[in-house]
């Protein structure tokens, strides 16, 4: 089940066409979908729940501004946000991921990809977002804010915008992060600034307009 917990160095080298051939489709099939926004959250949040339906309001209101939606492709919030991209005027994209609990790509796709490798899933996520929606959600939802964040704060990618959606789920940890790793002196100031929390879908669509544009803006300079 675990690609890198086997030992087997014949499967190890073979593994590789199988990250290329991933990596190849999602370029080629993504590259002419800009631009995009990338929109995570929990698989375990059901139907009609109000972060699912704060997740298709959401992708419907940035769908009908021009901008397609990539997700995860699977249950709940993905679902919502693929939904709400379906119902809109652009393109809703999933990136399928091969795990054993939750996945079953839902159906409000326009284009599907299949990812046996979350690395290579990862950097699709990235490479063709001009923003991120965070909504509430678990390790896979942290670990995809926090990878977003890293790649602004290292300069890997332009300052994208990063929305935080539900100031009650989001509050704790904001002011962790104040009372914590700035107090402490390991984030600053500055660095707080790179993302913003709302819980109002027109101010989403908002802050991701005027980022795309600033963005667009300084590639033209």
């Amino acid at each position: 089940m675990n690609d890198f917990i086997k030992n087997d160095a014949t499967s190890d080298t073979w593994s590789v066409f199988r990250i290329m051939s991933e990596f190849v489709e999602g370029f080629e099939t993504l590259r002419h979908l800009d631009p995009a926004v990338s929109i995570f959250g929990s698989a375990a949040l059901p139907e009609g729940s109000k972060y699912y339906n704060l997740a298709q309001e959401i992708a419907h209101q940035l769908s009908d501004a021009g901008f397609n939606i990539i997700t995860g492709g699977g249950p709940s919030i993905m679902e919502a946000a693929n939904k709400g991209a379906f119902e809109g005027a652009s393109k809703s994209i999933g990136l399928n991921i091969e795990i054993p609990s939750e996945q079953t790509a839902n159906p409000f796709q326009n284009v599907s990809l299949n990812f046996r490798y979350f690395f290579a899933r990862k950097v699709m996520f990235v490479k063709y977002a001009s923003a991120f929606v965070i909504m509430p959600g678990g390790f896979g939802t942290l670990d995809e804010l926090f990878e977003s964040l890293t790649l602004i704060q290292t300069k890997k990618i332009f300052d994208l915008p990063v929305v935080l959606v539900g100031s009650e789920f989001w509050g704790g940890l904001i002011d962790w992060i104040v009372s914590s790793p700035i107090k402490t002196g390991t984030l600053s100031d500055k660095e707080l600034k790179m993302f913003s929390l709302t819980d109002d879908p027109k101010e989403v669509v908002r802050i991701i307009k005027e980022g795309y544009n600033k963005v667009r803006r300084s590639k033209a300079i």
